[in-house]
């Protein structure tokens, strides 16, 4: 196993901003957004340990980590479209961007039809930004019952990510608090510009991609 430095560094980060709010660094996942990164710069950080990749999409990560896929837990953060829907339910262990009951109809017959579930996150935009994809605020519970209750789906976690004009302080508050009254345990908030803040507020999941590979 090789050293990273970056990956040391961010890592040491996770662990302070743990300790700090009462938790342990065990407590968070490193999420590696490898998303249009070459492979020159993806290779050292999985060489150095790292085994929990993000990318944003399905095609970009069939081709990246096929070969590869048994050494790595790979997760989708990016939009999904319900075309893609097979890929992705049979390529990732983590969708991180459920935001519609449309697409919450085509995964459930995805997963009864090729017995895998990967795990789902709701991504709720908490800013509601028309640019943005994620289910609004107001809207979020009865999203997340929907999709327990008509789809028999299992919603792991809920994901987010802060308007970039705003504190992000209030935005990982108010996924908390929708977490907690619907009974969901993870909470995938934070890059890398935010992450410290992130964890502040209970994040389970750290998405960084810039601070472990540098801008694209």
């Amino acid at each position: 196993m090789t050293v990273s430095p970056a990956l040391t560094d961010v890592l040491d980060r996770i662990a302070r901003a743990a300790k700090a709010s009462g938790r342990t660094r065990a407590d968070v996942t490193l999420v590696a957004v490898s998303k249009q990164q070459t492979w020159e710069r993806v290779e050292p950080i999985l060489a150095a340990g790292q085994a929990v990749f993000g990318e944003n999409r399905v095609q970009e990560a069939m081709e990246r980590w096929s070969e590869r896929r048994s050494e790595i837990e790979l997760r989708l953060i990016g939009p999904l479209q319900t075309n893609k829907a097979r890929e992705a339910v049979a390529f990732f262990d983590v969708i991180e961007t459920l935001d519609r009951e449309k697409l919450a109809g085509v995964l459930a017959e995805e997963i009864q039809k090729q017995g895998k579930a990967p795990r789902l996150y709701v991504q709720v935009n908490t800013g509601e930004e028309e640019q943005k994809a994620g289910v609004i605020p107001s809207e979020a519970d009865a999203f997340i019952a929907a999709c327990r209750q008509t789809y028999g789906l299992n919603v792991e976690g809920l994901m987010c990510i802060p308007p970039a004009v705003e504190p992000p302080g209030p935005h990982f508050a108010l996924l908390a608090k929708i977490a907690a009254r619907n009974g969901v345990e993870k909470l995938s908030m934070g890059m890398s510009d935010d992450f410290e803040t992130a964890i502040r507020f209970g994040a389970t999941s750290v998405r960084v991609g810039s601070a472990l590979f540098g801008a694209r």
